[in-house]
């Protein structure tokens, strides 16, 4: 690394050797140790949402539809102040030590949703796993943006993000399976359903072993010795692999010694130096975090309750559900780096918004069965996917380096608390008041808010695209 160092400062030319790696198994590495997060994430939702109808006739429990909403809630209260202690720990004590507490939080919560007995421990135990996805949220989000290269982070941010449903694929087909009361008694199978991502969790533990802390977020805090020797070991296993690596483009910047950044600097970051890009991660956080999280914490409960679908069947309607929101991310991704941020984000969220009031209006009117309902929210999630993981995008590439996990808990926690912990509970309530009716205006409100962040992204959004994030915002320690 060509490094100066001096008493007031020191020139670092990590981004720029970053960004030039070709993709490598190393990064691979990072997408697979990293991404499981969101696959964790998805398994969880899943299980709830696939679980609802057993839990809900669960002789231990015998939780109302409105309690299981408030369960739901209650998972996202935990990732919201998870997301906002974990991401501020992060941002202060590293990313490698923060992505380790936080899959140990949730492996052991999870298990222990498992050991459920009443509706306060089960509520309290999706809590605490809340806060172990939340605390992930921050702290992996950060790393991946910080390690992969500039011309790749659309695409990889995206596919890593949209995992959640490979996730929830794998939720589904489990919940099928633990469900099947020739197979085993339902009221142990929900039980056991839970510790399928205690045991991927601890796979993952292993894996993250090998990952080292992020090169920027060393040299931000001060420490550009210990950057530049982990560059080194990082660019020797791509040379192995690759050959001799392109000559680095660009000049090294120049950056003043920090330890940490205050909350006070964080906000006036915010909300002075950026205040459009503050709206814009507030509005596409919110509107697709009440989208996700109101249909599809509660579409067990419409299945069950509209269509007579039985609690042991419901898997199989929410895999073709996952895999579509699979299917959108990975697929469009790469329109995010060769289109732009600013058109795709725009048109994903649009199409979405407007598919969904047109399929709430069908359901209110009786128009679709169980598969064409199912059916007609594989398509509208296919580009709403693809929204929601430019959202998480978005305010990664957003905010200066030192602020960067603190910056993605707050968006998540503002977006996932006003958008996410009302969406649950607010269905689970219509849901129970038994009217199609009123069901369709909860959906046409979903609607609404997310041609509402269309409309915001098209207006404020900005190019980030094959840009490094030194460019896209300059970090607070810039000289």
């Amino acid at each position: 690394m060509s490094s100066v160092t001096t008493p007031a400062s020191f020139e670092t030319d990590v981004p720029a050797r970053l960004d030039r790696l070709p993709w490598s198994r190393f990064h691979w590495l990072v997408v697979v140790a990293l991404g499981i997060t969101w696959i964790l994430d998805g398994l969880e939702v899943t299980l709830v949402g696939s679980l609802a109808g057993a839990i809900h006739q669960s002789p231990s429990l015998r939780l109302t539809e409105t309690q299981v909403g408030l369960t739901a809630s209650a998972y996202l209260l935990g990732a919201v102040g998870g997301s906002l202690f974990f991401g501020w720990l992060t941002d202060r004590l590293g990313r490698k030590k923060l992505f380790t507490v936080t899959l140990l939080v949730y492996l052991v919560a999870t298990i222990c949703t498992g050991l459920s007995w009443d509706f306060w421990s089960f509520a309290f135990f999706r809590f605490l796993t809340g806060a172990g996805i939340g605390g992930e949220y921050a702290a992996v989000n950060s790393t991946i943006q910080e390690l992969i290269p500039a011309r790749r982070r659309g695409v990889t941010d995206l596919a890593v993000n949209g995992t959640f449903w490979a996730g929830a694929a794998f939720g589904a087909l489990g919940a099928v399976v633990l469900l099947d009361p020739v197979v085993i008694d339902p009221e142990l199978g929900w039980r056991l359903a839970f510790g399928i991502g205690g045991a991927l969790s601890l796979i993952v533990l292993l894996l993250r072993r090998w990952l080292p802390e992020s090169p920027r977020w060393l040299m931000t805090h001060g420490r550009p010795e210990e950057a530049a020797a982990i560059l080194r070991d990082i660019e020797a296993q791509v040379e192995r692999e690759h050959g001799p690596l392109p000559p680095v483009q660009g000049r090294p910047i120049r950056l003043n010694p920090r330890s940490g950044t205050s909350l006070a600097e964080v906000a006036t970051t915010l909300f002075r130096t950026y205040p459009r890009r503050a709206v814009l991660g507030v509005v596409l956080m919110a509107c697709q975090a009440f989208c996700y999280n109101a249909v599809f914490f509660t579409y067990a409960l419409v299945l069950t309750k509209f269509y007579g679908i039985s609690a042991a069947s419901i898997g199989w309607f929410m895999l073709p559900f996952a895999l579509g929101n699979l299917a959108g991310p990975l697929i469009l991704g790469h329109f995010f780096d060769s289109i732009g941020r600013r058109p795709m984000i725009t048109a994903t969220y649009a199409l979405a918004g407007l598919l969904m009031a047109a399929t709430g209006y069908a359901f209110a009117q009786g128009w679709l069965s169980a598969v064409e309902q199912t059916a007609a929210w594989t398509v509208i999630f296919f580009f709403a996917s693809a929204a929601a993981s430019a959202a998480y995008l978005t305010v990664g590439e957003s905010f200066p380096l030192e602020m960067r996990a603190m910056g993605i808990a707050i968006f998540y926690a503002i977006g996932t608390g006003v958008g996410g912990v009302a969406g649950p509970a607010l269905f689970g309530a219509l849901i129970q008041g038994g009217e199609r009716t009123d069901i369709f205006w909860g959906y046409l409100l979903g609607a609404s808010l997310m041609l509402i962040a269309a409309a915001t992204e098209w207006k404020l959004g900005f190019a980030a695209e094959r840009k490094s994030l030194e460019d896209v915002a300059a970090p607070l320690s810039s000289a």
